[in-house]
């Protein structure tokens, strides 16, 4: 057997697990980001948090906002701002369709993860997602522990 080798260069920085939750997932896209120096060696450090944070499409160009890099101590002089808007970088076509679908309506667009590529460079999955109902909520909570405990009979049984 080929053993699998496994890119150091790939890391998850953030991910957002209660945006799965809370949202019905129905596209993904994955966006570079503006960011400064000093922002990159915090994200290499791990201090980063995207759950609060959203994308959005403001006079033709794709903005996170609220999203916190947590600042970098040995930078001295050129430190960054915590919760800065920070720009995406997609093309105009992918541009063109998510301001699209953020016009229908309930739809918005929900950072997923924050990772380095296998090339070493900090991307962000985008979702377009619309928002869930209390009892979708509950829907989606009851196929889970159904799924789990098929799970536990199935490996009771064997």
């Amino acid at each position: 057997m080929a053993k699998e080798k496994t890119n150091p260069n790939y890391k998850v920085i953030a991910e957002n697990r209660r945006a799965r939750y809370d949202y019905a997932i129905e596209d993904d896209i994955e966006c570079g980001m503006i960011l400064e120096g000093s922002e990159v060696k915090s994200l290499r450090a791990g201090g980063s948090n995207i759950a609060e944070s959203y994308a959005a499409v403001e006079e033709g160009e794709l903005w996170l906002v609220n999203s916190y890099i947590a600042p970098y101590e040995q930078a001295k002089s050129f430190k960054h701002e915590e919760r800065r808007r920070r720009k995406l970088l997609v093309s105009r076509k992918e541009l063109s369709n998510l301001w699209n679908a953020t016009q229908r309506k309930g739809m918005t667009l929900v950072p997923l993860v924050l990772y380095f590529n296998h090339k070493g460079i900090a991307k962000l999955k985008i979702g377009v997602a619309k928002g869930k109902k209390t009892h979708d909520k509950r829907e989606t909570q009851a196929k889970r522990d159904w799924s789990r405990q098929k799970q536990r009979l199935l490996k009771d049984h064997s």
